[in-house]
């Protein structure tokens, strides 16, 4: 729930600061005092509205599993929304989208605007039907998993049968292409390490004339070995120094010379041509190993090409298997559902008589198989479609809805805000919308602007919004406060001695 409000310079509120304990909270005061400007500065915090105010921030005492969005949980969760240039948005001084903003919001604040039919969507009123049937019917949800996974499985064998259908359509052109993919590499039939040992032929024979000519000139160091020799010996120094050097020399220049000539052995042309074929495999799959994997991933292929026919068999004859499966699954589901549609049928019923309106009907039909069954769920009232009915009648009825719902799933709450929802309507009309709203807070923390005191009066903490001169404030009332509130609501700005007795019967019936 919200603990804590604040508000900053929008439009005529300098300065909002509210602090909340209950569940059922009203806003009430003169047209143009700025009640719907606070509603919206509330609603723009959550991402569903825009304002212009300098800074909102609110404190929510709830779970809202942040950790999916990168953000860390805190007790409680501080929602921020600053604008100057730009509005950016905040949850626990950590910057986040207002996308993300409403994503969370959608999980936690449901705001009953004039023409909403989100709680009539087909998904909406399954989940609320599995909730009722699990209640009933401990299986149920053992039952709906065990579904999930079944169709699951019947989607990915559906989806691997038409797969291998349309492979089967041109199996010739991918046979004939895996074929020819496996001819090019397996006709150069490279070795892992053969480009880089070609390479270092081809450098050599490059400077080979250089070489040669080299190791000759340098062979005639060899031919002062003798006067070395003696210069050191009238120096009386040890030449075994000297003499191995020119061994070791020697040996080099010899290795050098047999690796001339295995290189005269060498076809120049057979080495270029070859190091071009394997350059040619390196720059279409990166390495001679990649080329060496992709050969044995066609290989692979083209089996199950040749094999296709007997994997299709197979493929057909557990989809079959899989699609008997679901379907009896699913027509348990339904066997379920319908059952508890008739207790939604009847709680739905029960509200909308406390809030003078009948005739709801529920139909469910066999629908196209889906992840939530084959059922299809409509509504229509007094026989006509959603769409088509009054504002006042669909608010009501989503009312209705909403406090049969509580009694089966929201037990963890949420946010229920509502504008002006008793607008023209009568005061006994206001008085069955309060009546349900009492139900719904003990499941939601409601805030509602309200012009009728049968709804007002049965709040458990009543704000008045007022002007002064240029400025709006917002005051929590006492008992004294909110019966002459309830007054000037009943008689107007000039307050009768009948209003303030109306405005204390009000009040005494909530004692």
């Amino acid at each position: 729930m919200i603990t804590r409000f604040y508000l900053k310079e929008h439009l005529s509120f300098k300065e909002v600061a509210l602090e909340f304990d209950q569940n059922f909270i009203i806003f009430t005061g003169p047209s143009g005092a700025g009640k719907s400007i606070l509603m919206e500065a509330l609603l723009s915090l959550f991402g569903i509205k825009e304002c212009d105010a300098k800074m909102i921030e609110a404190s929510i005492e709830r779970n809202l599993n942040l950790i999916d969005l990168g953000i860390e949980e805190d007790h409680p969760n501080i929602f921020k929304l600053i604008k100057s240039k730009s509005t950016r948005y905040f949850i626990n001084n950590q910057q986040i989208s207002k996308k993300n903003i409403k994503i969370i919001s959608k999980s936690v604040v449901n705001y009953l605007t004039l023409r909403e039919f989100t709680e009539f969507e087909n998904e909406n009123l399954l989940t609320l039907l599995d909730a009722i049937a699990s209640k009933d019917n401990k299986k149920h949800q053992q039952l709906y998993e065990k579904y999930q996974q079944t169709y699951h499985r019947f989607l990915e064998a559906t989806k691997a049968l038409q797969k291998i259908t349309q492979e089967e359509k041109k199996v010739e052109e991918l046979k004939e292409f895996t074929q020819f993919e496996i001819q090019k590499i397996e006709t150069i039939s490279p070795n892992v390490d053969e480009y880089e040992t070609l390479m270092i032929q081809k450098k050599e024979l490059s400077k080979k004339e250089k070489i040669e000519t080299a190791l000759s000139q340098a062979q005639e160091i060899f031919a002062y070995r003798t006067k070395v020799n003696e210069a050191l010996n009238l120096l009386n120094i040890e030449s075994t120094f000297f003499d191995d050097t020119l061994n070791e020399l020697e040996s080099i220049f010899s290795d050098a010379s047999s690796r001339l000539d295995e290189l005269d052995d060498l076809d120049i042309e057979s080495l270029l041509n070859r190091i071009e074929k394997l350059s040619e495999l390196k720059r279409k799959h990166g390495s001679i190993q990649e080329a060496l994997i992709y050969l044995e991933k066609k290989k692979e292929e083209l089996i199950h090409y040749e094999n296709l026919k007997f994997e299709k068999e197979k493929l057909q004859e557990k989809q079959n298997i899989l699609d008997q499966e679901v379907h009896n699954l699913a027509e348990k589901l339904s066997q379920n559902r319908q059952k508890a549609l008739k207790v939604l049928q009847n709680r739905v019923e029960h509200y909308l008589n406390l809030l003078y309106l009948q005739d709801i009907h529920f139909t469910q039909k066999p629908s196209e198989l889906s992840s939530m069954g084959q059922d299809s769920i409509s509504v229509s009232l007094k026989q006509t479609k959603l769409t088509k009915v009054s504002a006042g009648e669909l608010n009501r009825l989503r009312l209705a809805l909403l406090a049969a719902s509580s009694e089966f799933i929201q037990s963890d709450g949420g946010i229920l805000i509502l504008d002006e929802i008793d607008a023209n309507l009568s005061g006994k009309e206001s008085m069955s919308i309060a009546s349900v709203l009492q139900v719904l807070s003990k499941t939601y923390q409601i805030f509602a602007i309200s012009h009728q005191p049968q709804l007002s009066s049965c709040a458990q903490m009543h704000f008045l919004v007022h002007k002064t001169k240029d400025e709006s404030s917002v005051t929590l009332l006492d008992e004294e406060g909110r019966i002459k509130e309830l007054s000037r609501m009943i008689s107007g700005e000039e307050i009768t001695q009948e209003a303030i007795e109306f405005a204390k019967s009000l009040r005494e019936d909530k004692s």
